[in-house]
């Protein structure tokens, strides 16, 4: 039930994540109903948590809107390790996110990065 519900908040193609790259962005109560509402995009650290944050608690729409694609295709093997392992298997399934997966070379991206075994 719970990785349905991931399913469904995930746009089809990673390239659907929209966000801005630089600068600040402020989550909505609904999103950041708790603690945190601010992140610095120029902070690693603080993007993680933004995309980790909007996965959790953010709708379809919201999802598109805030992250942006470049964040999960570059930092997948630390932010992996910090989302819910529901996440993980639909972030994971290629039939989701298939341009995020495969490298130019058509290898699985995932794989590619030292220590990044599935678990």
């Amino acid at each position: 039930m719970l990785r349905d519900r991931y399913r469904s908040r995930l746009p089809e193609r990673l390239q659907e994540l929209a966000g801005p790259v630089e600068g600040t962005v402020d989550l909505p109560p609904h999103i950041a109903w708790s603690g945190r509402t601010s992140y610095g995009l120029d902070r690693p650290k603080s993007c993680m948590t933004l995309y980790r944050t909007v996965l959790a608690e953010g709708p379809r729409e919201d999802v598109a809107a805030f992250p942006h694609h470049r964040l999960p295709a570059e930092q997948w093997p630390v932010l992996r390790r910090l989302v819910s392992p529901y996440i993980r298997e639909v972030r994971a399934d290629q039939s989701v996110y298939p341009d995020s997966i495969q490298s130019d070379d058509g290898k699985n991206r995932l794989d590619q990065v030292e220590g990044n075994e599935p678990e």
